[in-house]
Protein backbone atom coordinates (compact mmCIF):
# COMPACT_ATOMS: atom_id res chain seq x y z
CA UNK A 1 0.00 0.00 0.00
CA UNK A 2 0.97 3.42 -0.63
CA UNK A 3 -0.06 7.28 0.59
CA UNK A 4 -2.99 8.20 1.52
CA UNK A 5 -5.84 9.26 -0.95
CA UNK A 6 -8.12 11.66 0.25
CA UNK A 7 -10.72 13.49 -1.98
CA UNK A 8 -13.31 15.61 -1.87
CA UNK A 9 -17.03 14.65 -2.05
CA UNK A 10 -17.34 16.48 -5.63
CA UNK A 11 -14.11 14.41 -6.20
CA UNK A 12 -15.25 11.11 -5.89
CA UNK A 13 -18.75 11.86 -7.22
CA UNK A 14 -16.92 12.47 -10.52
CA UNK A 15 -14.73 9.81 -10.27
CA UNK A 16 -17.45 6.83 -9.28
CA UNK A 17 -21.05 6.08 -11.00
CA UNK A 18 -23.69 6.43 -8.45
CA UNK A 19 -23.44 2.66 -7.41
CA UNK A 20 -20.04 3.25 -6.67
CA UNK A 21 -20.25 6.15 -4.87
CA UNK A 22 -23.30 4.83 -2.50
CA UNK A 23 -21.21 1.45 -1.79
CA UNK A 24 -17.79 2.99 -1.12
CA UNK A 25 -18.27 6.35 -0.39
CA UNK A 26 -21.76 6.39 1.57
CA UNK A 27 -21.70 2.59 3.56
CA UNK A 28 -24.02 1.83 0.71
CA UNK A 29 -25.00 -2.44 0.16
CA UNK A 30 -25.82 -3.89 -3.70
CA UNK A 31 -28.39 -6.51 -3.82
CA UNK A 32 -26.63 -9.25 -3.63
CA UNK A 33 -26.33 -11.76 -6.99
CA UNK A 34 -26.38 -8.24 -9.06
CA UNK A 35 -22.78 -7.28 -9.44
CA UNK A 36 -20.20 -7.64 -11.64
CA UNK A 37 -17.86 -9.69 -9.98
CA UNK A 38 -19.64 -11.79 -7.43
CA UNK A 39 -19.67 -14.70 -10.13
CA UNK A 40 -15.98 -14.17 -11.55
CA UNK A 41 -13.92 -17.07 -11.80
CA UNK A 42 -11.24 -15.73 -13.62
CA UNK A 43 -7.54 -15.27 -12.59
CA UNK A 44 -6.41 -12.06 -11.18
CA UNK A 45 -6.64 -8.94 -8.53
CA UNK A 46 -9.63 -7.46 -7.01
CA UNK A 47 -8.51 -3.73 -6.23
CA UNK A 48 -10.48 -0.96 -4.43
CA UNK A 49 -12.84 1.28 -6.99
CA UNK A 50 -11.65 4.19 -5.75
CA UNK A 51 -7.64 4.37 -5.22
CA UNK A 52 -6.45 0.82 -6.87
CA UNK A 53 -5.28 -0.59 -3.77
CA UNK A 54 -4.81 -4.08 -4.13
CA UNK A 55 -7.46 -6.58 -1.76
CA UNK A 56 -7.97 -9.48 -3.15
CA UNK A 57 -6.90 -12.45 -4.98
CA UNK A 58 -8.94 -14.99 -7.16
CA UNK A 59 -7.33 -18.09 -5.49
CA UNK A 60 -8.36 -16.81 -2.30
CA UNK A 61 -12.22 -15.95 -3.73
CA UNK A 62 -15.22 -19.04 -3.20
CA UNK A 63 -18.82 -18.90 -3.30
CA UNK A 64 -20.46 -18.37 0.04
CA UNK A 65 -24.02 -18.79 -1.60
CA UNK A 66 -24.60 -15.55 -0.49
CA UNK A 67 -24.99 -13.61 -3.73
CA UNK A 68 -21.94 -11.09 -3.10
CA UNK A 69 -17.82 -11.81 -3.63
CA UNK A 70 -16.37 -13.55 -1.33
CA UNK A 71 -12.82 -13.91 0.18
CA UNK A 72 -11.08 -15.92 3.02
CA UNK A 73 -7.74 -13.48 3.05
CA UNK A 74 -6.82 -9.76 1.76
CA UNK A 75 -3.53 -9.89 -0.15
CA UNK A 76 -2.19 -7.69 2.52
CA UNK A 77 -3.76 -7.18 6.03
CA UNK A 78 -2.20 -3.90 6.27
CA UNK A 79 -4.39 -3.29 2.84
CA UNK A 80 -7.47 -2.70 4.90
CA UNK A 81 -8.61 -1.55 7.68
CA UNK A 82 -11.80 -3.29 10.01
CA UNK A 83 -14.08 -1.36 12.54
CA UNK A 84 -17.45 -2.14 14.84
CA UNK A 85 -20.79 -2.04 12.20
CA UNK A 86 -23.80 -1.47 14.60
CA UNK A 87 -26.21 -0.42 11.54
CA UNK A 88 -29.02 -2.42 10.50
CA UNK A 89 -29.75 -3.95 14.10
CA UNK A 90 -26.90 -6.05 14.07
CA UNK A 91 -23.46 -6.03 14.74
CA UNK A 92 -20.79 -6.63 11.96
CA UNK A 93 -16.91 -6.18 11.36
CA UNK A 94 -17.06 -3.30 8.32
CA UNK A 95 -13.87 -3.63 5.94
CA UNK A 96 -12.41 -0.88 4.26
CA UNK A 97 -9.83 0.67 2.57
CA UNK A 98 -6.70 1.29 4.30
CA UNK A 99 -5.97 3.93 1.81
CA UNK A 100 -8.65 5.42 0.63
CA UNK A 101 -11.23 4.64 3.91
CA UNK A 102 -13.65 3.14 1.13
CA UNK A 103 -16.53 0.80 2.24
CA UNK A 104 -16.04 -2.74 0.69
CA UNK A 105 -17.86 -4.84 2.85
CA UNK A 106 -18.07 -6.83 5.95
CA UNK A 107 -16.24 -9.45 7.60
CA UNK A 108 -17.61 -12.82 9.22
CA UNK A 109 -15.98 -15.69 10.79
CA UNK A 110 -17.95 -18.38 8.99
CA UNK A 111 -16.04 -19.04 6.04
CA UNK A 112 -13.84 -22.18 5.06
CA UNK A 113 -10.50 -22.87 6.51
CA UNK A 114 -7.94 -22.39 6.92
CA UNK A 115 -8.84 -18.97 7.96
CA UNK A 116 -12.32 -19.57 8.54
CA UNK A 117 -12.77 -15.78 7.72
CA UNK A 118 -15.72 -14.48 4.94
CA UNK A 119 -14.52 -10.98 3.52
CA UNK A 120 -17.96 -10.49 2.19
CA UNK A 121 -17.43 -7.46 -0.99
CA UNK A 122 -19.40 -5.34 -2.85
CA UNK A 123 -18.91 -5.87 -6.33
CA UNK A 124 -19.41 -1.96 -6.80
CA UNK A 125 -16.71 -1.33 -4.49
CA UNK A 126 -14.20 -3.62 -6.20
CA UNK A 127 -12.10 -3.75 -9.30
CA UNK A 128 -10.78 -6.71 -11.49
CA UNK A 129 -7.40 -7.16 -13.20
CA UNK A 130 -7.75 -10.17 -15.08
CA UNK A 131 -4.39 -11.86 -14.45
CA UNK A 132 -2.10 -11.78 -18.17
Amino acid sequence: MSNKVVKSDAEWRGLLSPEQYHVAREQGTEQPYTGVTWNNHEQGIYHCICCGNDLYRSEDKYDSGTGWPSFRRPVDPENITAREDDSFFSRRTEVRCARCDAHLGHLFDDGPKPTGLRYCMNSAALKFEKSP
